[in-house]
């Protein structure tokens, strides 16, 4: 390789480095963008499953009152608990 062909390279090497840095600034902003994302419906399905799971657990304790309660009659509570779960089901945002 002479001189001739080095000096023909110079050019094509310098034009290539702003172009990869480009690119390469290009990749970054995709990749955050992506992980903004993710990081996003993670949280979203966080919130859905700390609400469900905060319903779950009043759905225990009240069984759990049932239960241990023998001071009431069990079918006017489990009456009670249906038209509570339905004032509930209205209030939860759709």
């Amino acid at each position: 390789m002479g001189p001739a062909e080095i000096g023909s390279l110079i050019p094509i090497v310098a034009l290539s480095i702003p172009i990869v840095a480009i690119w390469t600034k290009h990749r970054t902003k995709i990749a955050e963008m992506q992980i903004n994302a993710t990081a996003e419906l993670s949280a979203e399905k966080a919130a859905q499953y700390a609400q469900h799971t905060r319903e779950l657990e009043e759905r225990v304790r009240v069984l759990e009152a049932i239960v241990t309660d023998k001071g009431f009659d069990t079918a006017a509570q489990i009456e009670a608990l249906r038209r509570d779960t339905a004032a509930l089901e209205d209030r939860r945002p759709q």
